[in-house]
């Protein structure tokens, strides 16, 4: 049991309310605003909900109805969103970025009665779109610039007012208040997060307090948290990342919420707060990563030099950090010298030297970024979940972080793999399903497992390896599973390789064809002396062949399991293009198009007997005029796999 275990018990406004009676004076929310900070303790943000609460009552909220918010992340929206839920009210998160359309669609489907907006731009989208959402009957804004002439209208509400009529219900009826938050259940509804909907409309997932709590308590179970610790919110509150940490970690532990100024001012506030512990997509761990080379391109030549020097030896050093093995003296000497140097400065210059953890999720981050990260002592952590199990249910703990798996299941998780490969858990974070859609429910959450329609398995360390889209990944015909996608960003890795297409759907082996990359291959060609023509030549060189062979034995070397391995590949005479329909628009493969444009070559890399094959291949010009060449393909077989 942990110490914390009761606090599963409480609602959200059960435990704020728990946080206030511990530590009413001490910051809970930090807002900038016109460049000063302005802090909310327990005992304001609780004042705040309270009078939130009963405007909102008041306003004609009930029990079981729902109010959405579109807002940048600001207090208010934790005290609309606290508020709602101490009156038994739902709250639900709509993304700044959404068109009046899509508003007006999501309104309707989770039967929005009231909405809360930041400002004008908001509040002008849901006006746009009010005669189809005849549902809602209020909309509350907070920034009151350019709504003078709204206010003739009570179809609007300035927030302010919002309070004013809390404070009123709470002189007529003291006891009020409290009675309401009372009657919370940890297992109630309390919020509706929006998946991530790439086809058709996102669904409402209804997550519950006891969601929140649980993710709460758990992540900070393996990796605590100080109430002295500080906290940016910069992830749009609409996403079940941010949601995690203002309803979840935020409360079970006391923890700073800090709000910039703006999504502008972010990385410049977060200099000015020095956070302990921050989470974010890929994203914005490539951006930070960037402006630290540009601080180095920037310096002069001394502090490049030491740089480079001391980014080797970190680079070292973090192997033994994340796998917890004990450093020989000298690396560690060296690292605490770089550290001391080189880091502490340059990490102190972008505002992370507080920081002892950072975690990334949403989408995979390549193995380098994540060595970079622990070589210049920032401790980033892979995390693995999904909205319908609160966001987080894997990840890395201290000394065990390995950046080609998501890490381990949280205290209270349970993992298993079904037999078709889709990764199942279970949690007291689990969500009980999506809001008015029983059917997609009951697929979401068959013999009691979430089912995250991902592929993957457990390594001998007890990781968990997420590999693909189980819709994506393909079986061999001993109905042994791996992703074609994970094998073709291995070889993308690689800066001589451009394009790969990976086979083996029901096959006893995987195959594979490449282009190369006729830019950084053409230069390795000749600084070797080797002279070309054109793309095909340069692809049907016997030495560049020999240069892929060893990009692919790199890969099948850190190939997890023997079927994983690329048995046989040849060199693709022409660029894959999307203009001959063998790419999306955005760069994707259309792999069943490609078979077929390749069937010859497809069959020949399955004939272990062929080493070379005489093809016709034809080449359609912009004008719309058409040639075809005769040339002859290798197809090579890889030793050892």
């Amino acid at each position: 049991m942990s110490h914390n275990d009761h606090l599963l018990d409480f609602s959200i406004p059960q435990l704020l309310r728990w946080r206030v009676n511990k530590s009413p004076k001490r910051p809970a929310l930090r807002e900038k605003d016109f460049g000063i900070w302005n802090t909310y303790t327990w005992e304001d943000y609780y004042d705040h909900v309270r009078k939130t609460a009963l405007g909102l009552r008041a306003m004609g909220l009930n029990k079981g109805d729902t109010i959405a918010v579109i807002s940048d992340n600001i207090p208010e929206l934790l005290f609309v969103a606290i508020g709602a839920h101490s009156i038994g009210a739902i709250s639900a998160g709509i993304y700044q970025t959404s068109m009046p359309d899509e508003i007006a669609q999501i309104l309707q489907y989770l039967k929005v009665s009231a909405v809360f907006c930041d400002n004008q731009e908001q509040v002008d989208k849901v006006l746009e779109v009010r005669t189809k959402v005849p549902n809602v009957r209020k909309v509350i804004f907070e920034d009151p610039r350019g709504m003078r002439d709204y206010m003739k209208d009570d179809w609007f509400i300035d927030i302010r007012d919002l309070y004013e009529l809390g404070q009123k219900e709470q002189e007529k009826n003291p006891g009020l208040f409290e009675s309401l938050v009372d009657e919370g259940k940890p297992d109630d509804v309390c919020h509706l997060c929006l998946t991530s909907g790439t086809t058709g409309l996102p669904k409402g997932t209804m997550m519950t307090h006891r969601n929140y709590i649980n993710m709460g308590v758990r992540i900070t179970q393996v990796d605590p948290l100080e109430s002295t610790d500080e906290y940016v919110s910069f992830l749009p509150f609409a996403w079940i990342g941010e949601q995690m940490n203002s309803f979840g970690v935020a409360m079970a532990t006391g923890i700073t919420i800090n709000f910039p100024e703006s999504v502008e001012t972010n990385m410049a506030d977060l200099k000015e707060i020095g956070p302990h512990f921050m989470f974010g997509a890929p994203r914005i761990y490539e951006t930070i990563r960037s402006e630290i080379w540009l601080k180095i391109d920037q310096s002069y030549w001394l502090n490049k030099l030491m740089y480079n020097y001391f980014i080797g030896i970190g680079l070292e050093a973090a192997k033994f950090r994340m796998s917890g093995n004990p450093m020989p003296l000298g690396l560690k000497i060296k690292s605490w010298l770089g550290k001391q140097i080189i880091f502490r400065p340059l990490v102190n210059q972008i505002g992370l030297l507080r920081l002892r953890r950072a975690y990334t999720g949403g989408a995979a981050l390549g193995p380098e970024l994540f060595t970079f990260y622990q070589a210049i002592g920032i401790n980033l952590k892979q995390i693995y979940g999904q909205t319908e199990i609160t966001g987080i249910a894997y990840m890395h703990r201290d000394g065990d972080v390995r950046p080609d798996t998501v890490g381990k299941p949280l205290p209270g998780t349970e993992c298993k793999i079904a037999e078709d490969g889709e990764i199942l858990s279970r949690s007291a974070s689990v969500s009980p399903g999506y809001y008015e859609l029983p059917e997609k429910t009951e697929e979401l959450l068959e013999g009691g497992w979430l089912h995250s329609g991902d592929a993957g398995f457990i390594d001998e360390q007890g990781h968990l390896v997420v590999i693909d889209r189980l819709s994506d990944v393909m079986h061999n015909n001993r109905g042994e599973m791996f992703s074609p996608m994970f094998l073709e960003n291995a070889l993308k890795f690689s800066p001589y390789i451009k394009e790969a297409v990976i086979y083996g759907n029901n096959e006893d082996f995987v195959a594979c064809l490449i282009n190369i990359d006729p830019i950084v291959v053409g230069k390795w060609a000749e600084d070797r002396g080797i002279s070309y023509t054109t793309y095909m030549d340069l692809s049907g060189k016997k030495e560049v062949a020999e240069l892929i062979m060893e990009q692919v034995k790199d890969v099948n070397s850190r190939a997890e399991k023997e079927h994983f391995k690329i048995h046989r590949f040849a060199l693709l005479y022409k660029l894959l293009d999307v203009d001959d329909g063998e790419l999306t628009k955005t760069g994707k493969i259309r792999r069943k198009f490609v078979r077929e444009r390749y069937q010859n070559l497809y069959e020949a890399l399955y004939d272990e007997s062929v080493e070379t094959k005489e093809v016709e291949a034809s080449f359609q010009y912009q004008d719309g005029q058409s040639t075809s060449v005769k040339t002859s393909i290798a197809f090579y077989t890889v030793k050892g796999s």
